[in-house]
């Protein structure tokens, strides 16, 4: 220790140099700020309340004037005839100390910046720890499957989570009359700003976190943020082409983000490509489920997500919508969407089997919530203008040993293949 203290003493500069190389490993601080400024390295001494330059006694010296600095004091309090010479060296003892003692002390707190940001463990597991709040809170049958994932899986299915919520909430959340295009513009370069490393926010960087260790890649969350720019733009949908592009957008999305996190199972022999659309048929099933639930809401919000096209072919209009009165037209509707919905989950129930198998139950705990919602609304009598549809928390619980029983089964493929050889 004393050595090190003495070579920063003589040496400051080359000290510096060292040290600088060191914490040029960690990405400097994005532009704009934010929580990426917790995430970066500081230069030494430039923390909460430290001061920027070196102790003056340093600072005053080069390497080449180092030791005559500290000498030539000596000398000057050696030559005083008014003290002895014990007293003298004494002095020079105190001075000396008294400069150890500030290079510890400014050692210890720089040291203690350091290591807290090389790795910023508690930083980022106190964030991750928040996105489970969030998610437990507004999602807590998903939030007790992914209990079963492995510590890394959840966490990472956590922060995505978040970040779907928290831009979902912005154009149907309490401040939903306040966004604009521009606002999600904004959304959008925060966005590409922590898929870069520069978080803004510590929900942003668990989410930045995530998108390093897995091959998540930015094309759906950018989708989804299109898919609220349709939400501030569009309240009507001519056919289902366009509806289903809109329910990839905001739910579809979320599937391809989730299938790289969750994995698939080493014994899958279905190809990557079926797995995804498994899941992106998950999503778009999820989201028709929620459009026909919530049909009396968004009226009244004066949006109508349904094919026009289709209303007209069953003699149905918007105002019919509008005044939420179930007829025979609008049950024979509803029959042949609820159909399609069906049509969806069954094609997802091919892939969800294909995931790695932590991963498996929390969605086929998701997929057979979401079916029973459909049920649901044909027990209400297709009423969704005034009653919503929901599935009680002793049939949800009722659902899970199904869902858990199905996830043990493994891969789809891989009994289809074990079953093609012995036949």
């Amino acid at each position: 220790m004393a050595a090190g203290v003495l070579l920063w003493v003589v040496f400051p500069k080359e000290n510096a140099v060292s040290s600088s190389a060191l914490l040029g490993l960690i990405p400097r601080t994005g532009a704009g700020g934010g929580v990426a400024s917790q995430l970066v390295t500081r230069p030494r001494g430039a923390g909460a309340g430290a001061r920027r330059q070196r102790p003056r006694i340093a600072s005053s010296m080069n390497s080449n004037s180092g030791v005559s600095a500290v000498y030539s004091s000596t000398a000057a309090v050696a030559a005083s005839p008014a003290r002895s010479s014990e007293e003298k060296v004494y002095e020079v003892v105190l001075k000396q100390a008294a400069l150890v003692k500030e290079l510890q002390r400014r050692s210890a707190e720089e040291e203690a910046v350091v290591a807290g940001t090389l790795s910023n463990w508690d930083f980022l597991n106190h964030a991750y720890d928040r996105c489970g709040e969030v998610c437990a809170e507004y999602a807590k049958t998903f939030y007790l499957g992914t209990l079963l994932m492995t510590p890394e899986r959840r966490r990472a299915v956590w922060a995505i989570y978040v970040w779907c919520r928290r831009i979902d909430e912005l154009v149907d959340g309490p401040v939903a009359t306040h966004i604009t295009p521009k606002a999600l513009d904004g959304w959008e370069r925060r966005l590409n700003n922590l898929f870069e490393g520069r978080p803004y926010d510590m929900f942003d960087a668990a989410l930045s976190d995530t998108v390093t260790k897995y091959p998540v890649d930015i094309q759906p969350f950018k989708d989804m943020i299109e898919g609220m720019r349709m939400d501030l733009k569009k309240s009507r949908y001519p056919n289902f082409d366009e509806l289903y592009l809109y329910c990839y957008y905001v739910a579809g999305t979320v599937s391809l983000m989730s299938v790289p996190v969750m994995g698939i199972s080493t014994e899958s022999k279905a190809s990557t490509e079926s797995v995804y659309n498994a899941a992106l048929a998950l999503g778009i099933a999820n989201q028709l489920t929620n459009i026909l639930r919530d049909v009396g809401e968004d009226a009244r919000r004066g949006r109508i997500y349904l094919p026009q096209d289709e209303l007209r072919q069953a003699g149905l209009s918007d105002e019919d919508i509008f005044k939420g009165k179930v007829t025979e037209k609008w049950r024979s509707f509803m029959k042949w969407q609820i159909k399609r919905a069906r049509m969806f989950f069954d094609q997802a129930e091919k892939g969800v089997g294909e995931l790695n198998g932590e991963s498996r139950w929390p969605v086929w705990a998701s997929l057979i919530l979401y079916k029973q919602i459909l049920d649901a609304i044909e027990a209400n009598d297709y009423d969704n203008f005034t009653k919503r549809a929901y599935v009680g928390k002793a049939k949800k619980f009722a659902s899970l040993p199904l869902a858990y029983g199905r996830a043990l089964m493994g891969p789809l493929s891989k009994r289809a293949a074990g079953s093609a050889r012995t036949c």
